[in-house]
């Protein structure tokens, strides 16, 4: 998609933005280099292999971090929630939407999703939090996207999805009929749209040029 498509998001009709997670809100980063060195000691493998190979893997679109265990023949370390942080510009954004939109959250993340996102600040800007865990069915399964539609009351074409992954952002959320903004963060961004289906509405880098999209 060319980038002069690309200026403004017009999304009068739009009632709900609904939110990943996950290196969309959340910079995981450090999670991510955690997990990948915790495979690399396991493997005993120099950590630069293994990090390389994951990356190879993600611009393959597929699950580096997960498929690089099954490679080495090693166990899925767990996940260091503790190095997750906010973007600097998380709270920025949702800010300045909230005051025109309803924000919900609809995520794969594990229990206790709402008290985290209280804990870095943000709670305050979200009206609707739907996490997997909580409702038992993960993306990209429909029914997550079902669930947070009918909670929030909105049809899917008065909706848009913000998401880092196309795989359980953008096409489900496609599918579904609403918008879609792919925000190219984290591991996601190296993903090679092939098909229709994976192709957002919108794309942006991080979220100020999110914020800097919509129509004021």
């Amino acid at each position: 998609m060319s980038r002069e498509k690309l200026k403004v998001i017009r999304i009068d009709d739009s009632e709900w933005l609904f939110f990943d997670v996950g290196s969309t809100l959340m910079n995981e980063e450090k999670a991510y280099l955690h997990r990948l060195q915790d495979v690399a000691d396991a493997a005993n493998v120099p950590f630069q292999n293994i990090y390389d190979e994951a990356i190879s893997l993600y611009k393959e679109n597929r699950k580096g971090d997960h498929e690089i265990c099954e490679i080495h023949g090693v166990s899925l370390p767990k996940w260091h929630i503790e190095d997750e942080e906010l973007y600097p510009d998380s709270v920025r954004c949702l800010e300045v939407l909230s005051k025109k939109y309803k924000i919900g959250i609809i995520a794969n993340q594990s229990l206790g999703t709402s008290d985290r996102l209280e804990q870095h600040g943000i709670l305050k800007y979200i009206d609707l939090v739907i996490a997997s865990a909580e409702e038992g069915v993960s993306k990209p399964d429909k029914r997550i996207f079902e669930i947070a539609l009918s909670r929030a009351n909105c049809k899917p074409e008065n909706a848009l999805m913000v998401g880092d992954r196309v795989d359980n952002d953008i096409i489900p959320a496609n599918k579904m009929g609403m918008k879609t903004v792919w925000i190219k963060q984290g591991f996601g961004k190296y993903w090679k749209v092939t098909c229709k289906d994976e192709q957002a509405d919108y794309e942006v880098d991080d979220l100020i040029s999110l914020l800097n999209m919509f129509d004021k």
